[in-house]
């Protein structure tokens, strides 16, 4: 089939692997000057097996409430936003009660390890680099109380195939020899072995690459105007070039999916939720952490990858802006300066990088992944903060489903 993808992100780009892989002439159309430049380029660079419960949880909408109003609370909802999402809200209330945070916390998990054996099968085939690394995640707690729930709620997903290791002070150390100096800080940690480290940017580029020198077509710098139909069916996406004729077309524009899918009838609640990022040179701190190292109480991520770090943190609502908010990083770089002082300024240093992505969240934390109703419309959207831990599973899964052509499936929207 001919099968035209629109977004050129680590989803887009991994559906364009596995389907050019199973055959198909695929072409992909990308408004950036190339792959991976949104919401790829700075997110936190792990692939977090461990990390794939919904953020709708029970307790979190109080949470949030208390928050409102806080430029420092770990996720900011602007009461701007609040006109234009009360029905993704309540939904996100609906899906934050137990048995359907578990439910999602389950689906999740089997497409994120779908995604891990997957993506070693693209290093192997591909070998494209991207400065990835193995088994150097770890997770600290400040307190036993919290160590001991987040313990609990992991425990939960062993039987479905997750692997956790509980880490006492003194092997935390062991583990990352930079917790030493401020070893009286946490309480413990958790290690996950099933978690990778990698910069999702270089990935779809070089993944990109690969599949463009083996009949893949990629259309950069080209708008999308609209997908059209024909007899009830998908007939062709209109582009800033022209008219691309297509059996089928798969919608892989992350935060931007519903501007596109709305013409046609169809609604997804996709919302943008706005993350941080700060890259910095690792020279900054050479003798800084070796593993990736996200700390509970103080909400941020720091990541080694290749000769940068990357600190990641924040969650805010504030529609389709991407400007990173002085205040915030700010913010983000106080807590990073409580556990580790070398890196309270790292936002300063020469070379260092501030950045704001979207990520494209649905209420219950489970993308779409799948056809519609309209014959030949495809959907691989909503990752939210999984879109680099579930890429390569979610592209193949769609390949699985656009190779059944009974597809019997129920369509999406």
């Amino acid at each position: 089939m001919r099968i035209t993808i629109l977004g050129a992100g680590v989803i887009g780009v991994a559906s364009a692997y596995w389907l050019q892989k199973a055959g198909h002439q695929v072409t992909v159309v990308e408004q950036r000057e190339g792959a991976g430049l949104e919401t790829s380029w700075g997110n936190g660079a792990i692939i977090h097996v461990s990390s794939v419960q919904p953020w709708a949880a029970p307790g979190v909408p109080l949470k949030v409430l208390k928050w409102l109003g806080q430029e420092d609370a770990p996720m900011l909802l602007r009461l701007s936003a609040l006109p234009r999402m009360w029905r993704w809200g309540l939904d996100f209330l609906l899906a934050s009660r137990p048995a359907a945070h578990q439910a999602g916390a389950l689906s999740n998990l089997e497409l994120a390890l779908l995604s891990a054996r997957s993506m070693a099968e693209i290093r192997a085939e591909t070998g494209v680099e991207y400065d990835c690394a193995t088994q150097c995640v770890l997770k600290t707690f400040a307190d036993d109380e919290t160590l001991d729930a987040a313990q609990a709620a992991h425990l939960a997903l062993a039987p479905h195939g997750l692997v956790t290791e509980r880490l006492d002070r003194e092997a935390c150390v062991a583990r990352e020899p930079a917790l030493g100096p401020v070893s009286h800080r946490i309480a413990g940690g958790l290690y996950f072995p099933q978690d990778e480290v990698g910069d999702c940017n270089k990935f779809s580029q070089g993944l990109a690459a690969w599949c463009a020198a083996r009949g893949a077509t990629f259309h950069y710098g080209t708008r999308v105007r609209g997908i059209i139909t024909q007899g009830g069916r998908v007939a062709a996406v209109s582009t800033s070039l022209g008219e691309i004729e297509s059996d089928a077309v798969v919608v892989a524009l992350g935060s931007h999916s519903p501007s596109v899918l709305a013409p046609l009838g169809i609604q997804v609640p996709v919302y943008p939720v706005k993350g941080l990022s700060v890259t910095t040179p690792r020279s900054v701190w050479p003798e800084g952490p070796r593993m990736a190292i996200l700390d509970d109480s103080r909400k941020f991520a720091l990541t080694p990858l290749g000769d940068r770090y990357r600190i990641v943190g924040s969650a805010e609502v504030a529609d389709y802006d991407t400007t990173p908010s002085p205040r915030r990083i700010a913010a983000l770089m106080r807590n990073v300066g409580e556990l580790f002082p070398q890196l309270a300024l790292a936002d300063s240093a020469p070379g260092a990088v501030r950045w704001a992505g979207l990520r494209p969240m649905v209420p219950n934390g489970r993308p779409w992944i799948g056809p519609t109703r309209i014959p030949g419309l495809y959907l691989n959207t909503g990752h939210g903060h999984t879109g680099w831990t579930m890429a390569a599973g979610s592209g193949r899964r769609l390949a699985g489903l656009l190779g059944d052509r009974a597809n019997e499936m129920a369509p999406l929207a």
